[in-house]
């Protein structure tokens, strides 16, 4: 049926013209396809010379019971002795990841990320997140990159080794939202040239310099919050210890009163 899976004599009719020498986009017309739909049947079993009709209806049924298996579970988060519930922290930890993902993180990305924050250590290797998150080392390298050009984790080597690990910080959301604020003020900068270019008094220019006030106001509540969380940090942590002061004579030198 148009529209739908392809079946075992659509591939039997797409050997068959492409035996003929027909193109992607005459078989689907005959087929009621579309040619895009032709190119990837014949691209991904075996090409223009070596597709079979038998053989990638195999690989297609192949294809779609890996897709039924269930994905196994993630290995539990290291609790180091606390006594959490381990499946209240492994609902939360989903409910975060999915949280991520609407704050436009991929999921792959969301998933590495929420790994190493719930994890007291708020570091892990490699190795560590393809064990807990059951995927490929490279899936975790792409993550692990993205989420460093976002500034959202750093590398570090494991004392000891030449191995790396990946850290996060309580300074995550800081820096996530000093990247904000650089990006407030260039869209703010460019509102307010394009009020100057188009002329305040036009529809055009009357939106740019609107924008440009919303977004100045963005800029300066950013900018506060970050200092007084900064503040706030700055008063958390302890004073470091005074030096030792000895006697005045042996600070200053002087010789000893007689």
């Amino acid at each position: 049926m148009p529209g739908g899976r392809l079946t075992d004599e659509d591939r039997r009719h797409i050997a068959a013209g492409l035996a003929e020498g027909l193109g992607y986009a005459e078989i689907g017309r005959r087929l009621g396809r579309p040619a895009s739909t032709i190119m990837r049947e014949v691209t991904r079993n075996g090409g223009p010379g070596g597709y079979a009709a038998d053989r990638a209806h195999e690989a297609t049924r192949q294809r779609a019971r890996r897709r039924r298996q269930p994905r196994p579970p993630a290995a539990p988060v290291p609790d180091g002795g606390h006594g959490r519930d381990p499946e209240a922290v492994r609902d939360f930890t989903e409910a975060f990841i999915t949280l991520l993902v609407r704050q436009g993180l991929p999921r792959m990305e969301a998933r590495v990320l929420a790994c190493l924050y719930v994890d007291d250590s708020g570091a892990a290797t490699a190795a560590d997140l393809v064990q807990r998150l059951r995927v490929s080392p490279a899936s975790i390298s792409h993550a692990v990159a993205f989420l460093e050009q976002q500034g959202m984790l750093r590398r570090e080597r494991v004392p000891g080794t030449r191995r790396e690990r990946y850290v996060v910080d309580d300074e995550i959301w800081l820096r996530s939202m000093q990247a904000s604020l650089r990006m407030n003020e260039a869209l703010a900068d460019a509102s307010r040239r394009g009020a100057e270019i188009f002329g305040a008094a036009t529809p055009a220019g009357a939106r740019f310099a609107s924008s440009a006030e919303l977004l100045l106001l963005v800029s300066d509540a950013f900018r506060q919050v970050i200092e007084r969380w900064q503040q706030a940090r700055a008063a958390q942590r302890p004073d470091p210890p005074a030096p030792p002061h000895g006697p005045a004579s042996e600070t200053t030198g002087a010789p000893p009163a007689t």
